[in-house]
């Protein structure tokens, strides 16, 4: 694809007529949900300023921790603008963390990537005592939060993945509009493509709108036929006439085909 051609494959905003409808709806559902639940807000995993979480508990022993990391293509929203997403999780016996980190360009990939390392220290540590240690991971994540779920699959104390539209071949994505303001390094795209260091990790949901942009279907498919050609414990869901966003709305549903999904999968 050309550079025009690349642009509209990766402008999910544009692809969505009503996004701005769309995301104060989200922002709106959030408010609502932070409001209904006792939320701990704000914890710290680092010094920065976006270098925070929010913890929700379900109220049951030994329950496992579902991580979301919020999209954005790494460089927008806010956690505070996803946490009606918790809904779902906590429906099925799931504590919810929402996770913050500082948004490019401001942040390179590189330090971005590591903030997330130092939450699922944080997390797994119990620094914070929340009564989580020892209990089960699941490292989830929105697009841009799908690829850096993706990034630690393989780690020792993550025991499901759960990538929601994710972004896992970040090459045509530096070619594209994103670039702007990502300013990837060839060592960034290299490193950092989950699609090219697929190895023994998590077992691992994939789920993707069936009315996404045909780029974003090919990402979350691409990684999915790797995965189970080498072996590894992976499922994936073409949501039917889901987009982007109304994916989330999934998730967020108690009866949702994901939550359902993430639960069977082992």
């Amino acid at each position: 694809m050309n550079r025009e051609e690349l642009d509209a494959a990766y402008n999910n905003t544009k692809a969505a007529a009503n996004f701005p409808e769309l995301l104060r709806e989200f922002q709106a559902c959030s408010v609502r949900t932070y409001n209904t639940y006792n939320w701990v807000r704000d914890l710290r995993y680092g010094d920065k300023p976006r270098e925070r979480y929010d913890f929700l508990s379900c109220g049951l022993n030994k329950a496992p921790t579902y991580l979301f990391i919020h999209g954005g293509y790494w460089s927008n929203c806010t956690k505070e603008d996803f946490a009606f997403i918790a809904e779902g999780p906590l429906a099925h016996g799931m504590n919810v963390i929402l996770a913050e980190y500082t948004l490019a360009p401001e942040a390179t990939m590189t330090e971005i990537v590591k903030q997330i390392g130092m939450l699922i220290e944080r997390v797994i540590t119990d620094t914070d005592d929340l009564g989580i240690v020892g209990n089960p991971l699941y490292l989830a994540g929105h697009s841009a939060g799908g690829h850096l779920s993706a990034l630690y699959r393989s780690h020792a104390k993550v025991s499901k993945i759960h990538m929601i539209s994710a972004l896992v071949d970040l090459e045509p994505i530096s070619l594209s509009w994103l670039q702007d303001s990502l300013n990837l390094t060839t060592d960034e795209i290299n490193l950092y493509s989950p699609l090219l260091h697929i190895q023994k990790g998590a077992p691992t949901l994939i789920s993707v709108g069936a009315g996404e942009l045909s780029e974003l279907v090919r990402h979350s498919t691409d990684y999915a036929v790797v995965c189970e050609n080498i072996g590894e414990t992976v499922g994936l869901i073409h949501l039917p006439k889901a987009t982007h966003f109304s994916m989330l709305n999934d998730l967020a549903d108690p009866d949702g085909w994901q939550i359902k999904a993430l639960m069977q999968i082992q």
